[in-house]
């Protein structure tokens, strides 16, 4: 069972981000607030759940949040400031967008640039350990999903649909073929799948 909060003193908001390891399509994130003591037994680290439980989980969320948004930084963006400083700029933008203000903020991993001189807490393995930051995992995971889906039809090639963006392969054999498309990340490296790594 993830806990409720990290801290009781203050309105506490949970981050999370998805797709940092991607080649392709922004980095999106999102900042989550729930009420005090909400209990959801089904919410887990996204990476945990099927596609399927993800997008059940995503209108239960919206609607027994205090406060959601979801927001992203673009590949070209990306390429300009790096993924990590994108990532930090992926989640300040959705906690911008709550209208519910944050006093405390509970980050998924090691590291996080402070937002607006609130306190905040890095929390390793944060998406299976806190309900607020597991809820994050899930929207920013859905929404680039289907982000990255509406862009497969255009370039169909790439294999979007399974991948996402992430380097399978597939994506990375097709990059190979068909060279890099307006939505990949030019400062990422694409290597040959059939180079090992001695």
């Amino acid at each position: 069972m993830l806990l409720s909060t990290f801290q009781q003193d203050f309105v506490e908001a949970g981050c999370d981000e998805a797709g940092r390891g991607c080649l392709a399509g922004p980095v999106f994130a999102a900042a989550v607030i729930f009420p005090p003591d909400y209990c959801n037994v089904l919410l887990n680290d996204s990476k945990q759940l099927s596609e399927k439980k993800r997008m059940a989980l995503r209108p239960i969320i919206e609607e027994e949040a205090l406060d959601f948004a979801v927001a992203s930084v673009s590949a070209e963006e990306i390429d300009h400031i790096n993924i990590l400083n994108a990532s930090y700029l992926a989640m300040h933008r959705a906690l911008d967008q709550l209208k519910t203000k944050a006093a405390y903020i509970i980050v998924d991993g090691n590291r996080f640039s402070t937002y607006q001189d609130i306190p905040h807490q890095c929390i390793v393995k944060g998406d299976g350990k806190y309900l607020s930051i597991a809820a994050a995992s899930i929207l920013a995971k859905t929404y680039r999903d289907e982000y990255m889906h509406n862009l497969a039809s255009e370039f169909p090639y790439y294999d979007w649909l399974s991948n996402k963006g992430y380097p399978t392969i597939k994506h990375r054999n097709a990059i190979l073929q068909y060279g890099i498309s307006p939505h990949h990340r030019k400062s990422f490296r694409i290597t040959d799948p059939q180079l090992k790594l001695f």
